[in-house]
């Protein structure tokens, strides 16, 4: 989801072979009109510049995960501006991140988020680590994260493999509308395949072909006029066949028990002191799914219940 235009080499790692080359990439003519297109129209995002950091960019790919960036940046911004590094955050109850992240949704984000902070400053002396192993080792970071960190924040060679990316390789190779569901082992191998050997080329395409997916290959509308592999394109050269897969999933929210979950910890948030049931029972009329709700919060970790029938956001 993020990158910075330049990003820093690291140091090469020699225990990892899991994305070494595997032949010639198929492909391979994309990588050049891609970047080159990046090269010229890339966002100008914060977690993108230098500045940013290793940190910054793994803050911003906790937030991008399922949230548009125009809905990320303010809040990314005040969260740098707070806790600028890991330590900062770690020093912090877990409460204050889940306070912190405010209606950008998943809260549990921000709980593993915290926990990534404390884990770095516990087991790395507050500065992200560079190897991916290490990186993916850390609470709440799962295969997707640890690679993008990895690539972006250092210049590293790893398939980045958003829905985004999944899109754009879904078009261009494989001639088809939209990836499978669920990422399935052919797409991860073949965005093995694609990587370039040179490793700040890899980041460089992993960074530039997400970009495309998000502006121009995008899920509907695409602007295939504008798009700089469109003669290369086998979904174009198909003749653009309708998706006939199985149904894509929608996020219905209206309604729904996240939606509940959703106001519940907007009253949570804005409060100072603990917040009694009876405060809870206002913000959803329909009293078995409020329970329900307020019972899988606690469950998360998300709010911690009291004596009394009162509740708080987390303190540990």
């Amino acid at each position: 989801m993020t990158a910075p235009t330049t990003p820093t080499p690291a140091p090469a790692q020699t225990d990892d072979t899991s994305d070494a080359p595997t032949g010639r990439a198929p492909g391979g003519e994309l990588h050049g009109p891609v970047i080159a297109w990046f090269d010229e129209h890339a966002r100008d995002l914060p977690w993108r510049r230098p500045e940013a950091g290793p940190w910054g960019v793994m803050v911003s790919e906790f937030m991008l995960q399922q949230t548009p960036v125009n809905r990320v940046l303010p809040v990314y911004e005040q969260w740098l501006i707070r806790w600028p590094r890991p330590a900062d955050l770690a020093k912090e109850p877990p409460g204050e991140a889940v306070r912190a992240w405010g209606r950008l949704g998943y809260p549990r984000r921000a709980l593993r988020l915290h926990g990534a902070a404390v884990a770095i400053t516990e087991r790395h002396g507050g500065d992200v680590p560079t190897d991916h192993a290490h990186l993916l080792s850390l609470p709440g970071i799962g295969e997707y994260t640890a690679a993008a960190v990895a690539s972006f924040a250092y210049g590293q060679r790893h398939p980045v493999l958003d829905t985004n990316v999944r899109r754009v390789l879904a078009r261009a190779i494989s001639g088809v509308q939209y990836p499978p569901n669920a990422t399935t082992a052919a797409e991860r191998r073949l965005a093995r395949e694609l990587l370039p050997e040179d490793e700040r080329t890899a980041a460089r395409w992993g960074a530039a072909s997400m970009e495309l997916g998000a502006l121009i290959c995008t899920a509907k509308n695409e602007a295939c006029h504008r798009c700089p592999i469109t003669a290369q394109c086998a979904w174009q050269l198909a003749g653009k066949p309708e998706h006939d897969g199985p149904p894509r999933r929608g996020q219905a929210y209206a309604g729904t028990d996240r939606q509940v979950r959703g106001r519940l910890l907007a009253v949570l948030r804005e409060a100072v002191t603990p917040v009694p049931q009876s405060v809870l029972d206002r913000v959803w009329d329909e009293p078995v799914q409020r329970a329900r709700a307020l019972d899988a919060l606690v469950s998360d970790g998300l709010v911690e219940p009291l004596p009394g029938g009162l509740y708080r956001l987390p303190l540990t």
